[in-house]
């Protein structure tokens, strides 16, 4: 990705991209390394515009992965529309993607994450590389998701980030946690 970015271990790891080489995790109670096919189902993973295809539009990204999680026509035709319009999307549906701004390759990533309702959501550094106003819609969408009662994990750079989204935050140094608390204890 961008700043040689890119989705980091402990994300590849919960999200079974990756075997760990040690220890144990749950993820939506289920153990990464027992069940990964449970944990796969409960999650939806999106950065740096992983599953955005640029060849073709906004829409038939969002009914591929429709398709890809076995959603009637119909039902996957509505379930495009709610989401496109929800990220403000509908304006450039019919447009290829590859024309889209970055934040708007962002949240057509986040928008197809979405199709199949996950309940955790692994936001890899959602917002590098985006201008402030761009950044700001991105942290509202956030703060959408988790009212929505979606657990978002998401990895940031930027410790102001952190601090206005978070509800617990992990401090990671060399791939061990070095602090974790709330943003006020830490």
């Amino acid at each position: 990705g961008p700043n040689g970015a890119g989705k980091t271990t402990v994300v590849k790891i919960l999200s079974t991209l990756v075997s760990a080489d040690g220890g144990q995790a749950q993820v939506a109670g289920h153990d990464l390394a027992a069940d990964p096919q449970a944990v796969r189902a409960a999650i939806g993973v999106t950065g740096q515009f992983s599953a955005v295809d640029g060849l073709i539009t906004g829409e038939e990204n969002m009914l591929l992965m429709a398709d890809l999680h076995h959603l009637s026509r119909r039902e996957g035709r509505r379930t495009a529309a709610e989401l496109l319009e929800r990220f403000d999307l509908l304006a450039a549906a019919s447009r290829p993607a590859a024309t889209y701004s970055g934040g708007m390759k962002r949240r057509l990533d986040i928008a197809m994450t979405l199709v199949g309702n996950p309940r955790i959501i692994f936001l890899d550094e959602p917002t590098t590389g985006l201008d402030p106003r761009s950044r700001h819609t991105m942290w509202t969408i956030v703060r959408e998701l988790v009212t929505d009662g979606v657990t978002v994990f998401l990895t940031t750079q930027y410790l102001e980030e952190a601090d206005q989204l978070a509800h617990r935050i992990a401090v990671l140094h060399d791939g061990q946690i070095a602090a974790e608390g709330t943003a006020d204890e830490l």
